[in-house]
């Protein structure tokens, strides 16, 4: 299947479970960190859009748990950079509808929650189209170690991702199914 059929499906499937219990947990995430010996305190998160997997909450006990929160804000070039970002300050929204931090401090995430449309066992996923988190991803790997997890529902879950040379494979993808 084509990246676009792909998207096509999943986007309706997405729309059509929304309203359903379909979340992750903060204990899980915070476990596979603590199993896999993560090191680092600042996570780069995202706000949900689109019917995503919603993490404020997640996000607001990283918080309470004394991690660095960051969201990403969109530049030229399908670029982005993480700014730091408290569960308690104002967003502005982006061209794409998406609410962004107003802080100017940019900084590096240690762990990066990742959104996805669809995703492969080989931890391949598929986005909006846009490369903006391939892009990233690529780029904070050449200044420091960061750990990716993907966060989506069970039904989001393809036999393959087509993959072109600048996708980039995600550490770990978690799912409502995992404990």
């Amino acid at each position: 299947m084509k990246k676009s059929q792909i998207r096509k499906k999943i986007f309706k499937l997405r729309k059509k479970f929304y309203n359903k219990n379909y979340s992750i947990k903060f204990r899980t995430i915070l476990n596979v960190l603590r199993k896999k010996r993560i090191k680092g305190n600042i996570l780069g998160g995202y706000y949900p859009f689109n019917n995503e997997i919603d993490v404020i909450k997640i996000l607001e006990k990283f918080e309470k748990k004394n991690y660095v929160i960051s969201l990403p804000k969109t530049k030229k070039n399908s670029q982005m950079d993480f700014l730091i970002w408290s569960t308690k300050s104002p967003l502005s929204i982006n061209k794409y509808g998406i609410p962004e931090p107003i802080e100017k401090k940019i900084t590096y995430p240690d762990i990066l929650l990742v959104p996805l449309l669809a995703y492969d066992s080989k931890f391949y996923r598929l986005g909006y189209g846009g490369g903006f988190y391939d892009r990233y991803i690529k780029k904070i790997k050449k200044r420091k170690k960061i750990f990716t997890i993907g966060l989506a529902c069970s039904f989001q879950k393809v036999q393959k991702i087509p993959i072109d040379k600048h996708d980039i494979k995600l550490d770990l993808i978690i799912n409502e199914k995992n404990k």
